[in-house]
């Protein structure tokens, strides 16, 4: 990155880079490749429609049944309550500043997980949750992402304290894993929002120049 002015004062220039967005086309049952297109079907049958993000997901087979299997499993055997587990995928999502995953986690946490509109609202607009259990689940989501990995002990120590295990610290990393497949998807994709989740729509701050 090159340096402009003299040594008492020196300005950074940061080169313009152009995001690059995927040039694979969405797929159906009818496109995907076996390994894909059984799950679609599935899926199909199951929501009544394919979401774009999994039509995306679908051009890796490899991808697209870890993110399924993986998001599966987390909700059946992470031993967290479905808030709970909103409020985790949620804080990763706004973490990652994915689009399409914090419009389709709100909807699901209005319509089907019943979180707290508050609670989904102070994720969104990250300020500071309403709920000591909760907020001390998204602390330690947050202190995961931006440690990679290595959350301070402070943090862990608020987290069993509200009631939780050291086994779901470990299943907290297993939501970060999934949530990096269908987060990163949509950044590579620019994944457009289906209409089921357009009421809660949300935009990724911009920071000004």
């Amino acid at each position: 990155m090159p340096d402009v002015g003299n040594a008492s004062l020196r300005i950074r220039v940061t080169p313009t880079v152009t995001v690059y967005r995927s040039p694979l086309a969405p797929l159906a049952p009818d496109s995907a490749r076996p390994e894909s297109a059984a799950r679609l079907s599935e899926v199909e049958a199951q929501m009544g429609q394919i979401p774009n993000m999994y039509a995306n997901m679908a051009n890796s087979p490899g991808l697209f049944n870890s993110y399924l299997d993986g998001y599966a499993s987390f909700r059946a055997l992470s031993g967290f309550s479905a808030v709970q587990q909103e409020v985790i995928f949620l804080t990763i999502s706004r973490y990652f500043e994915c689009e399409y995953c914090m419009a389709a986690h709100s909807t699901i946490a209005d319509k089907v997980s019943k979180v707290p509109t508050e609670v989904t609202d102070a994720i969104r607009n990250d300020t500071q949750i309403p709920d000591e259990g909760l907020a001390a689940v998204a602390d330690l989501t947050k202190d995961l992402l931006e440690s990679n990995g290595r959350p301070s002990t402070v943090t862990v120590e608020k987290f069993t304290a509200a009631g939780f295990t050291h086994a779901q610290v470990l299943d907290v990393v297993h939501a970060i894993s999934v949530k990096i497949l269908s987060n990163w998807t949509n950044h590579l994709f620019g994944t457009e929002i289906d209409s089921r989740f357009s009421a809660r729509e949300w935009s990724a701050p911009t920071t000004a120049p």
